[in-house]
């Protein structure tokens, strides 16, 4: 009775006890439950892909490149030494493929605390290389949001203690059954996704296992120890294995034979280390039984794992009632104890590795081309040309002046980003003050800087457009600085070069051509007051009354000899005029175009090219061939490069080298207008301060010269995406860091480059280029308006000139 009324004076305290107990759990819980989402929210996601070139290694072929993954997880293992804070559990990472529901590729990605991510770079970068990690900024999306969703675990259906089939006993690669299972999925509107999560096991675990395999080599213990729980399970299991066996082969001792297959296959649990998982399956469709189909097929990969006297994985789909929290679990990468199982690392590596070369696998995201990291020594001023991605990190590219005034060579196929990257550059060179010119086959490029031009730099600009027929801009190739006369040889010469570069001359010309052609211009150029345009060598040739007026105010007298005692006297007059439409066809084409005739046929150039030059101007030319055709736009870039020439070699005789301004002459499709005279700029690069950048599309597209020309003096190389035969020609100079299959494959808006630094050729590397900037359309338009007004005469004044000098 006192006990009675003991335990009833107590009560309610009991009752408080366990009040307080319960709201400490429920607190400590909570506590937990935050922390772990925190820790969640935490967690670094990486995309992981490989290149399709890698392949397998030596004769073992995928299994050979598989077991290095192995390697990867006992490394990963590093993570379980870092401190964990209180109530949330182990340290672990998370592996998964996915395939988003809208989405074309396959993806891995590996994701782990922020502090654990340099123990997953490191492991990364030393077993495999060649891989591409990067930070996943958003997250992906598997679930249908209109439709349904299902789920599944994934276990083992006997004790741990015993494997599943491991890869090194496959004929395949089981990575390939489980990436066609993914490809199956529709792109738009069905998702999946199998995650593990992985943390190392418990020592008592382990312990167990190494207690087995002693039971088990003790031969009566194992019929000890059938009641002690899992070891009981574990010996009953080798017992069906025994009388199997026993069917097939009376003569053994069943018994025996039970020993030996049950330390074997203990022993190769052993054999490598031991990780406590969490494995899931989500699939996600328009219906549910269009999910479910899915979740079936992409489970039905496992089976390939079924070990026949070890163990196999077991499917168990998540109930309607518990799938809330399943996502829940999965969409946070948070582990479940109650869904785990342990297994070792080759088991692990069997179900989860990374590929190697081209799995026959279609949709599985792979390396289209390798990265390399930047040399250490990457300039810290200078331009920005890029950005260099490597293993998560990013390096802003420069390039100092000095390496600059070495050239620039650009290639890449059409839209792979040639031009964006050359507008960055143009860009920075106009913001800092530069002297630029840009000559444009296309006009978009052009037209999109003249909207980026700062406001203390518009009177700098001279914008050049052929297809502005009421205010055209004089360009007259043969107009020259009278100050040195050797400059009259460098334009007949380089018309000469143009010419043939338009036309083919030793096939639609001939030595009659280049004798008659040369020595009209050269009497042209020796009294310039009279008339040096294109117009006055057809008048030379048709005309005697001029051509005498000419010869009376020449003194060269091997051009006076030429027409007085060759070209007269030869056939007399009228041979020359069997001559005249032999040579005056291949202007016909520019003078009688009523575009270019007010262009060409103008006694003076709208701007002079050492004033540009000197005075550091911007010089933007559109010559769409679009609107002025083909052989007109590349007559105009032509010119305009030869008068820049002509003008940067004057320069050697007039200043002093640390004098003399640097100007920049970007070339887009390069090929098309320039001339064997463009090697003497490459070659003596720093002495005329003329800075090339070159790009075009393809290596056939240059000329033998030319191509030797380029290759041979270039500082600098930038390749975007080439095709596989210019690839095999590139490969040479960006080898061994990059392949020809690197090459044909990168991605655009980014290239690979191999630049000068301090004057010395660096290693090649990657980079990324920048996004478009946006271009001010308004503002283009007025500054296009305001040099017109500058540099540009009405027509109809130039017509009334050119029709007077014919009078």
């Amino acid at each position: 009775m006192m006990l009675i009324y003991g335990i009833v004076a107590y009560l309610p305290f009991l009752i408080v006890g366990v009040i307080a107990i319960g709201v400490v759990l429920y607190f400590v819980n909570h506590m937990r439950t935050r922390r772990q989402l925190e820790r969640s929210l935490q967690f670094v996601l990486y995309e992981v892909t490989f290149s399709e070139e890698e392949s397998p290694v030596g004769e073992g072929g995928f299994k050979n490149f598989i077991s290095v993954m192995e390697q990867f997880y006992s490394g990963m293992s590093a993570i379980s030494e870092a401190k964990v804070p209180w109530g949330i559990g182990k340290n672990f990472y998370v592996l998964e493929l996915a395939l988003p529901d809208i989405g074309e590729e396959t993806t891995f990605y590996v994701g782990m605390q922020h502090a654990h991510r340099r123990i997953f770079e490191k492991q990364l970068e030393s077993l495999f290389p060649h891989a591409r990690a990067e930070v996943v900024q958003h997250d992906y999306n598997i679930f249908n949001a209109e439709g349904a969703s299902k789920g599944a675990v994934i276990t083992l259906s006997k004790n741990f203690a015993l494997p599943v089939r491991t890869y090194d006993k496959l004929e395949a690669d089981p990575l390939e059954v489980l990436a066609n299972a993914f490809s199956k999925l529709k792109k738009k509107g069905e998702g999946a996704a199998l995650q593990i999560i992985v943390e190392p096991a418990e020592k008592e675990v382990v312990r167990k296992i190494h207690k087995a395999r002693e039971m088990l080599l003790e031969g009566n213990s194992l019929s000890q120890s059938e009641a002690s729980g899992w070891m009981g399970e574990l010996s009953r299991t080798f017992r069906i294995f025994s009388s199997s066996s026993s069917s097939v082969k009376k003569k053994e001792d069943p018994k025996q034979r039970v020993y030996e297959e049950a330390v074997k296959l203990v022993e190769e649990k052993m054999n490598s280390p031991l990780f406590k998982v969490n494995i899931r399956i989500i699939t996600s469709a328009p219906t549910e039984e269009e999910a479910g189909g899915i979740l079936k097929e992409i489970s039905s990969a496992f089976l390939q794992f079924s070990e026949p006297q070890g163990n196999q994985f077991m499917v168990q789909d998540i109930k309607r009632s518990k799938l809330q929290e399943f996502f829940y679990l999965f969409s946070f990468r948070m582990f479940s104890g109650a869904s785990a199982s342990y297994i070792n690392a080759r088991e692990l590596t069997s179900v989860y590795h990374f590929p190697y070369g081209a799995v026959s696998a279609p949709r599985l995201k792979t390396l289209k081309s390798k990265d390399a990291p930047a040399p250490a020594n990457l300039p810290q001023e200078g331009i920005l040309l890029g950005t260099n991605s490597f293993r998560g990190e990013y390096l802003p590219v420069r390039m100092k002046l000095d390496d600059r005034r070495r050239h620039q060579y650009i290639i890449g196929q059409t839209g792979t980003g040639k031009s964006e990257f050359m507008k960055n550059m143009i860009r920075q060179d106009i913001e800092i003050g530069q002297g630029i010119c840009v000559i444009d086959p296309h006009g978009d490029m052009v037209s999109d800087i003249l909207g980026q031009i700062p406001e203390e730099r518009v009177q700098d600009v001279i914008y050049f457009d052929p297809g502005n027929v009421d205010m055209p801009m004089g360009l007259n190739f043969l107009e020259y600085d009278e100050r040195y006369p050797e400059q009259k040889t460098f334009v007949v010469d380089e018309l000469l070069a143009i010419f043939n570069k338009l036309y083919n001359m030793e096939l639609a010309g001939g030595p009659m051509f280049e004798q008659y052609f040369r020595n009209a211009a050269h009497l042209v150029l020796e009294d310039p007051s009279s008339g040096n345009t294109l117009l006055e060598i057809i008048r030379v040739l048709s005309d005697k009354a001029f051509r005498d007026y000419k010869l009376s105010r020449s003194k060269n007298p091997l051009v006076n000899a030429f027409w007085k005692e060759i070209a007269e006297k030869a056939g007399g007059e009228h041979a020359l005029q069997n001559m005249i439409p032999y040579i005056t066809s291949k202007f016909d084409t520019f003078l009688s175009n009523e575009i270019m005739r007010p262009i060409i046929a103008q006694q003076h150039s709208a701007f002079q090219m050492r004033d540009v030059m000197d005075n550091g101007k911007i010089l933007l030319v559109n010559l769409s061939k679009g609107r002025v055709g083909e052989t007109n736009s590349a007559l105009l870039g032509l010119v305009i490069v030869g008068k820049i020439l002509m003008a940067a070699f004057s320069r050697a005789s007039e200043t002093h080298q640390e004098q003399r301004r640097d100007f920049f002459l970007y070339l887009d499709e390069f090929q098309s207008i320039t001339t064997p005279s463009i090697a003497t700029i490459l070659s003596e690069a720093r002495k005329y301060k003329l800075n090339l950048i070159m790009a075009h599309q393809f290596i056939g597209q240059l000329s033998e010269d030319i191509r030797k020309s380029v290759f041979g003096n270039v500082g600098t190389m930038v390749s975007f995406r080439i095709g596989r035969e210019d690839a095999e020609i590139i490969e040479k100079q960006f080898e061994p860091v990059f392949s020809a299959h690197d090459l044909t494959n990168i991605e655009n808006f980014q290239a690979y480059i191999k630049m000068l630094i301090g004057g010395q050729t660096a290693k090649p590397f990657n980079i990324r280029t920048f996004p478009p900037k946006e271009s001010n359309a308004v503002e283009a338009e007025a500054i296009k308006e305001l040099s017109s007004q500058k540099y540009g005469r009405p027509r109809k004044e130039i017509e009334e000139e050119v029709m007077r000098r014919y009078q």
